[in-house]
């Protein structure tokens, strides 16, 4: 067997990542991340066969590179997706080409927890920044002469757990990796200069919706990122559940657009209807969905997006049709109710499992013995909504869940018993 079938080179193992994964919250790793993004390479497609004459090692480094690409996955665009990147696309292009001075228009990204608003919105910011940075021949149009101010179109930060405005200056302000400082209004100032000595045309701010609006602080907060839209930049707020934050008036789902149409004024039942109104005014909303299985087309839809990670696994007895034919696709409705980022987990562990055991194929008897047990997340508030709670997972009793499979044994050189496949 050839090195080249097996994707590895004698000493090297491409796959792997060295270091920790790149944090988006500071400039560096989040141009590290737009700079690398879909590049990993999945596993070569080989035969049991073909698997089974390989040396020990070249079997054991294959099998790693399986389990790599089971955990990097492609992200799919599905059609609420596709609403969102549109309606961001145009937002961000749009205030980038005005020349006029002037609040900017802002965007509200809105859903539910592991539904993939930060990684779509990320994704539309990062192609919309490849194709500005091409346009200006990658150099600053601000750079004073003598300077080496960088370019960074894109700003990513998240949004305190107890959000102040001091705290969400500093966040901003720790992207740049710019000094922070010891005043309110310096910290403001100081969020000023960066974008514009940056030449940030969008700037993200995930978890918006840790904004209570119960607060003081909170009501500041808020006051601070209207202040910011007057900044030629574009405010993307991505958050779990904005209609019943308070950052907006109640509203309604438009399911023709994905947007959100809100309703009149109710006079003395917001704390600060004025403030919900004036965002409303600044802020579009549109909603990223998850799945429906209650239409045919519903059901199509989410077939075909089985189809797509399936066709990206690579287990030896997976026959065509795993995931998509019979009960399969209702059953992975059921346990994850449609949402992108839980099937994406429950299908990660799977594969690892039906490696582990040998059976290397998923069916619906394997899978009821993973659990989607999420737990407390470091990063995520779950008093936000940031952690979805699962109907089917919540009524398992963890007694009915059986013991995961056996680990794999390798043997001195890395390589898999023969027994395993």
């Amino acid at each position: 067997m050839a090195d080249g079938q097996s994707g590895l080179q004698d000493g090297v193992v491409p796959f792997l990542r060295f270091g920790p994964s790149p944090n988006r919250v500071t400039h560096e790793g989040y141009q590290r991340w737009r700079q690398t993004r879909g590049t990993f390479i999945p596993a070569p497609r080989l035969s049991l066969d073909q698997y089974r004459a390989m040396s020990p090692r070249k079997r054991g480094l294959h099998d790693l590179h399986r389990a790599a690409t089971h955990v990097n996955l492609r992200m799919q665009e599905t059609p609420m997706s596709a609403q969102v990147t549109a309606l961001m696309r145009s937002r961000i292009q749009n205030n980038a080409l005005k020349q006029t001075p002037g609040t900017r228009d802002g965007l509200m990204i809105n859903g539910g927890g592991y539904q993939g608003k930060t990684e779509t919105a990320c994704e539309t910011a990062a192609e919309f920044e490849d194709f500005w940075r091409d346009l200006h021949h990658q150099l600053n149009p601000n750079a004073i002469p003598g300077t080496r101010d960088l370019f960074l179109p894109v700003a990513y930060c998240q949004t305190p757990v107890k959000a102040t405005p001091k705290g969400l200056c500093e966040a901003i302000l720790d992207f740049y990796g710019a000094p922070h400082a010891k005043t309110l209004r310096g910290l403001i100032r100081n969020v000023r200069e960066s974008l514009h000595a940056h030449c940030t045309t969008a700037l993200l701010m995930d978890d918006i919706t840790r904004l209570k609006m119960h607060r003081e602080d909170d009501q500041d907060t808020l006051d601070l990122i209207r202040d910011l839209m007057s900044l030629n930049v574009t405010l993307i707020l991505i958050g779990v559940n904005i209609p019943g934050s308070g950052l907006l008036r109640e509203g309604r789902h438009d399911p023709r657009t994905g947007q959100m149409v809100m309703s009149p004024a109710k006079r003395g039942k917001s704390y600060n209807d004025e403030a919900a109104t004036q965002t409303e005014r600044r802020f579009d909303m549109i909603n990223l969905d998850p799945f429906h299985y209650d239409t045919p087309r519903g059901i199509a839809t989410w077939v075909n997006h089985l189809a797509g990670v399936e066709d990206q696994l690579r287990l030896f007895r997976a026959a065509p049709g795993m995931l998509i034919d019979g009960t399969m696709p209702e059953y992975l409705f059921r346990r994850t109710e449609g949402i992108v980022g839980l099937l994406k987990r429950l299908i990660e562990d799977g594969c690892t499992k039906a490696m582990e055991s040998g059976q290397e194929n998923l069916t619906i008897n394997l899978l009821d013995e993973i659990p989607i047990n999420l737990g407390n997340i470091p990063g995520r508030d779950a008093a936000s909504g940031e952690i979805p709670v699962l109907k089917d997972e919540a009524k398992a009793a963890p007694s009915k869940r059986r013991k995961r499979g056996r680990n794999t044994v390798f043997d001195d050189q890395g390589g898999r018993p023969a027994a395993d496949v």
